[in-house]
């Protein structure tokens, strides 16, 4: 029988174990792939794309209400846990500044490559009433994300899109002069090539079949910008840091997902280097996986507070 999820942020709401009936009343196309395997668990086969972006549509409407959220089958489906693991922890980033969580619109966040599932601002507005700003350098992610907040027309007004032109840059052209972001999030390409990104999905494949495929099945998808790119995840998370520099006055907390935790000895290097004036590591797990959020302000402790003033 499954238990508890304990690993998760204790105000994850996707701590206890999936109930299926509920799942597949909000999408009654999910049935289909779910079975009872041999721990007598009620679960769905997790390197079939298809069952994957069908248990987050479910997961989407029954616990966030979002009303038909889909995407293309090239892009990325994220684990929705693990997403919402890393809006709490944010949330507990900045109620370090005073007593309490703080909601509602005045709260801005920033999330950078926000892809085609949209699913930080979702979350992160679903579950703490933020405003959002979602950006991407793919066109084509933009319109499916664009088609989501169709979708839901309640969200329009606190969830915005607006597309990155320049891949070689993070916050330029994005963030406007009069911009006051709270946070930044950004879930980092991790591979430095296609061929680094393929391998990498077969190893994946392999671990949840506990089989010995050949051929990768992409199950969580992706496009270019959101698996790989020049230098993987310490260069892109270097760039952000050199380029927050330009920034430093108008986000509170700069933050990014790092999954190797032997980037973290050159990142805290560079950010030392910079004169960040304060920076954290926070540790998030999702079952046998660990990942990290890295955090950084160039905002002493006391300006901080006259944020949420």
């Amino acid at each position: 029988m499954a238990t508890e999820k304990l690993s998760l942020h204790t105000r994850n709401l996707h701590r206890n174990p999936y109930d299926f009936e509920q799942l597949i009343s909000c999408v009654p196309e999910l049935k289909q792939y779910v079975f009872i395997n041999a721990y007598q668990t009620v679960t769905i086969n997790f390197s079939l794309p298809k069952a994957v972006k069908l248990l987050n549509k479910a997961l989407l409407q029954h616990f966030y209400h979002v009303k038909n959220w889909d995407i293309p089958d090239a892009n990325l489906c994220p684990p929705i846990p693990g997403r919402a693991d890393y809006v709490h922890y944010i949330a507990d980033l900045l109620a370090e500044q005073q007593s309490e969580i703080p909601v509602g619109k005045f709260v801005e966040g920033l999330d950078i490559g926000t892809g085609a599932n949209l699913v930080y601002p979702l979350i992160a507005h679903k579950s703490y009433g933020w405003k959002m700003l979602g950006t991407d350098v793919n066109e084509d992610s933009l319109k499916n994300a664009q088609q989501i907040l169709h979708h839901n027309p309640e969200l329009s007004s606190v969830i915005q899109l607006k597309k990155q032109p320049d891949s070689h840059h993070i916050f330029k052209n994005i963030v406007d002069v009069k911009d006051r972001f709270m946070f930044s999030m950004c879930n980092p390409p991790f591979h430095d090539s296609e061929e680094s990104a393929i391998k990498g999905n077969l190893r994946k494949t392999k671990n949840i079949n506990k089989s010995k495929i050949q051929k990768p099945l992409l199950n969580f998808g992706g496009q270019q910008s959101e698996l790989w790119c020049e230098g993987g995840e310490l260069a892109f998370i270097s760039k952000m840091i050199e380029e927050s520099i330009l920034y430093s006055s108008q986000v509170l907390w700069f933050t990014c997902l790092v999954s190797k935790k032997d980037n973290l000895y050159q990142l805290a290097l560079l950010l030392k280097k910079i004169k960040a004036v304060d920076f954290k590591t926070i540790e998030m797990a999702q079952g046998q996986k660990i990942s990290r959020i890295l955090a950084w302000t160039f905002i002493s402790e006391q300006d901080r507070r006259d944020w949420f003033l």
